[in-house]
């Protein structure tokens, strides 16, 4: 047995531990590891990977007994820092093995204490090796480094984060010669690719023959959800789906519950606990303190909760105890995504993986239905590469100039041995470098030298994720806080007009200024977006061309025979599986369905909706193409939105659409959006976000739309420019796929057909970002009412302008209809905000016959104007004034119409103010 290999101290111990036996991935790796391989293990989580590494390291600790620092131990993630450090801590403390830790928020004297006595073990992320290896005490004990180990590969592989760290270790190889790495990672679809990544070259697949219990399931509304609908404003099948979840934690002891979107966790979280106080659960997501996540975390291991609502924060193996079932709330959206989540349930050894599938109606369920029959058959995404990322190589070139390189060959060297630069030229390389000293970073003579901006853009720029502010959303007919929009998303889409979803309701944008977007309710719901549209990962190609090729299977299919099919085929209930066939035979009873070989363009209003099974990124692309070549045709800007299955268009002919598809060579459509993307709010942002990472912007410089125009022009044609291309083509888009896509509809491979909608799976389209929304009729009565009461509840005060020796202040409300004097019995009466403690001082200085100043002047005209509103109307004058952004004008106008009712009144007072949000952009008050 493997454990036979292993330090004798450390077999007594694994019996004190309760190992029994090797799991697969230990009895497999740890003999390798004894022979000194390079190895990337691949498991699933809780089959015992970090054991498998370490047992044999601690082995190779116990026995050499090394000079500190002899193991790296490297962690994405800050809070799986703390778990390991408890697992680790066990087996160190009784094997006489120091530890620590490091992370962004350790303190300086630790860091200090750690560089001057290190530790045998230190677990950082890896950020804090950038950091190590330009530290001038701390690098000397990096000469002793023997072994480094990286966690959750699958996490960082795709990433800038993993580029960083690929170079980042071939720079260590400078002080620690010949140590040994050792990766773990959940299943990834190209190990081989994965393990030259990050330097190993022996892989070792540890699958035990897990099984999964895996349903898709939906909303059965029973007469209670119906009632309940109705009362609290809600869809009936939103309150099925909660009543579900409920229902299934219910029967188990700990349910993980994970949603896509922290918005949707949050939204959640608040209708179980308003439907079921009892249903005792938390949220988890990164937005959230370290202190509430650390709490939740602890109170669910500890059986308090019976669930936990997590976004991708609790994807990795952060140890929460043991979970007997996971429930994804929608599409998860990819199949690896899916694996990593359900494989948290049945976390150990032997233990069957549970999970759900709680998906809406339409699309969202027939591709939870493909994600859950991909994931048995383990039909992995492929992994995605970031090469010669040139914002990452601007910093590692800066990190090595620290370290005291001076040539640029060596440099280049260096880099060029990891494995995303492997393919770059020194030619790319030297463009770099003319950058780096463009911007002053360095100077260039015979050798290279680093300047003191230099260092302050290194350190400021460890970390490669993005720092997102966020904006506040207030509701301008209320002037209340309604949630927050993180700032990636107000750069794509914060136009004001836009409208968008927050809090599960439709609101349109009416103004920004700085942090805060200011909105209106809306009840046109038709084209909102919803706020959390940037944070939803994209639909694969191969999932979205799976999901046409079931419509066209059930289509072609009795029902009966359809329902068999399904439920043996695809993991769904036999409910689910009655809702995907009416689904798609409503649709063809008056409509052809779309399906993986049928491309259809259904005209209906306004709209032209491109029906096409190719994924978000194709759809994406391809409607971005679309629009930049009508936009430049009609001189305006045509709105387009997409998802995996459809490009829906606004404002534009069909006939033109079509030529669009069948007239431009697919080799048109990078060059197209090269000269389109850099007028867009996406390009500015990803421009700023590389900005920050090549040194041009601050770190904390803010999101701007009217400066970064001028910035962007002068980074033209430059490495910078280029980077932002390859990371909005990347991350957003398929150029690629979708030029092969095009060819092939122009060559007639695709069946294309037109139709009148509005078709079942046209109004999919035009409904899908409105999911959960609140019913628009009720919640505007509701936003007017809340307008009214804050109308009425508005502070005023009237002053006399005749005798200037009285003045009251109170709420609107409490203001007889007629308005007089109580000094001098006189209606003429001035209306000023409470706060001004100037207007009395002005109208008695205007009364002794003083000569007021300008600005004296212009308030005085200004406060008889509303005197002579209040002499004509009375109270229904303060009414009127009460209102955001009316003056005297205004006031006069509105009251001057014939109004049947006090409603229709109010209305247009509500009108008026609407309509002042949205002519004056920045209103202060």
């Amino acid at each position: 047995m493997v454990f036979e290999l292993l330090h004798e101290r450390i077999k007594q111990l694994l019996k004190e531990r309760g190992f029994e036996k090797p799991t697969l991935p230990q009895l497999k790796a740890i003999p390798e590891i004894l022979k000194g391989k390079n190895v990337l293990i691949i498991s699933p989580t809780g089959h015992g990977k970090t054991e498998a590494a370490l047992l044999p390291l601690f082995s190779k600790i116990i026995e050499q007994k090394p000079r500190p620092i002899s193991l790296i131990y490297i962690t994405p993630l800050k809070s799986l820092n703390r778990d390991m450090l408890e697992r680790i801590l066990w087996w160190a403390n009784k094997l006489g093995i120091s530890v620590s830790v490091r992370h962004g928020d350790t303190t300086a004297h630790e860091r200090k204490l750690q560089a001057e006595h290190p530790d045998d073990i230190i677990i950082i992320t890896p950020e804090q090796l950038q950091a190590m290896l330009t530290g001038k005490k701390i690098r000397k004990h990096l000469e002793n480094v023997k072994w480094v180990v990286v966690d959750e590969l699958h996490e960082l592989v795709e990433s800038k984060r993993g580029v960083q760290l690929a170079v980042a270790l071939e720079r260590l190889k400078k002080y620690a010669k010949n140590f040994q790495i050792i990766s773990l990672s959940a299943t990834v679809s190209n190990p081989e690719i994965a393990a030259k990544f990050i330097g190993c070259d022996t892989v070792i697949k540890a699958f035990d023959e897990k099984e999964y219990e895996i349903k898709v399931i939906t909303a059965e509304c029973e007469e209670s959800d119906i009632h309940l609908a109705e009362k609290i404003f809600l869809d009936p099948n939103t309150i099925a789906r909660l009543r579900m979840i409920k229902n299934i934690s219910e029967k188990h002891t700990s349910v993980l519950i994970f949603t896509n979107t922290r918005e949707t966790a949050e939204i959640l979280s608040s209708r179980l606990r308003a439907l079921y106080p009892e249903f005792t659960h938390e949220v988890h997501h990164s937005s959230l303190s370290k202190h509430v996540r650390i709490k939740a975390e602890r109170e669910f291991k500890e059986n308090k909760l019976k669930a936990l609502i997590a976004t991708s924060s609790l994807e990795l193996g952060i140890d929460i105890g043991t979970i007997d079932c996971v429930i994804q709330y929608m599409s998860p959206r990819q199949v690896v995504k899916f694996l990593q989540r359900v494989g948290r349930s049945g976390h150990r050894k032997g233990k069957k993986s549970k999970g759900f599938i709680i998906a809406e109606e339409g699309d969202d369920l027939f591709e939870s239905a493909v994600i859950a029959k991909f994931s048995l058959k383990n039909i992995l995404e492929d992994l995605e590469i970031k090469e010669n990322s040139y914002d990452v190589l601007a910093h590692q070139i800066m990190g090595m100039l620290i370290e005291g390189y001076e040539s640029a060959k060596e440099i280049f060297e260096v880099v060029k041995k990891s494995f995303p630069y492997r393919n770059l030229s020194y030619q790319e390389f030297k463009s770099i470098l003319e950058l780096m000293k463009e911007i002053k970073l360095i100077k260039i003579n015979a050798k290279i030298k680093k300047k003191r901006k230099g260092l302050l853009y290194y350190f400021e720029n460890l970390t490669t994720i993005p720092e997102t502010s966020q904006y506040k959303v207030i509701d301008v007919t209320t002037k209340t806080l309604i949630g927050k929009l993180d700032e990636s998303w107000v750069a794509e889409h914060g136009e004001i007009g836009n409208t968008f979803i927050v809090k599960g309701s439709p609101w349109r944008i009416v103004g920004i200024e700085e942090n805060i977007i200011f909105a209106e309710p809306v009840e046109d719901i038709a084209s909102v977006i919803p706020a959390w549209e940037g944070e939803l990962i994209p639909v694969p190609f191969h999932i979205a061309q799976e999901v046409g090729r079931l419509r066209r299977i059930i289509n072609e299919m009795e029902e009966n025979q359809a329902k068999k099919f399904l439920i043996e085929n695809y993991c769904v209930s036999e409910k689910a599986a009655e809702k995907m066939i009416s689904f798609i035979k409503s649709h063809a009873k008056s409509h052809a369905v779309p399906d993986d070989k049928t491309i259809i363009f259904e005209k209906y209003s306004d709209f032209v909706i491109i029906h096409c099974c190719f994924g978000s990124k194709v759809n994406q692309t391809l409607g971005k193409f679309i629009s930049a070549i009508l936009s430049a045709k009609y001189g305006e800007s045509i709105a387009i939105k997409t998802d995996a299955y459809r490009i829906i268009i606004y404002g534009a002919d069909l006939e033109e659409v079509k030529k669009t598809i069948f007239c431009y060579n697919p080799n048109d459509i990078e060059p197209i959006l090269r000269l389109s993307l850099p007028r867009s709010n996406l390009f500015k942002y990803k421009f700023i976000q590389v900005a920050k990472r090549f040194g041009v912007i601050r770190k904390n410089a803010k999101y701007d739309k009217i400066s970064i125009n001028k910035i962007i022009e002068v980074f033209k044609n430059t490495p910078l420019e280029e980077e932002v291309f390859r990371e909005i083509f990347q991350d957003k888009l398929d150029i690629e796929k979708t030029k092969q896509i095009l060819s092939l509809i122009q060559k007639n491979k695709f069946k294309i057909l037109e139709i009148e909608g509005l078709s079942v799976l046209g109004k999919e389209g035009l409904k899908k970002s409105i999911a959960d929304a609140v019913k628009p009729e009720k919640m505007e009565k509701e936003i007017f009412n809340a307008f009214v009461k804050r109308l009425m509840e508005t502070r005023l005060k009237v002053v006399c302008i005749n005798c200037g020796k009285f003045s009251q202040t109170m709420q609107v409300k409490n203001f007889p209809e007629k308005i007089f004097c109580k000094v001098c019995g006189s209606a003429l009466l001035g209306v000023a905000k409470p706060e001004d403690k100037e207007i009395e001082k002005i109208i008695k200085k205007r009364l002794r016959g003083e000569k007021l100043s300008k600005s004296e002047s212009i308030k005085f005209e200004k406060i008889v104007k509303t005197a002579d509103v209040v002499i004509a109307y009375g109270k229904k004058a303060l009414i009127a004034l009460a209102g955001r952004g009316i003056g005297p004008t205004t006031a006069m106008r509105i009251l001057s119409k014939m109004h049947r009712d006090e409603e229709s009144f109010l209305k247009d007072i509500y009108k008026a103010e609407k309509q002042y949000l949205k002519t004056k952009r920045f209103w202060k008050e």
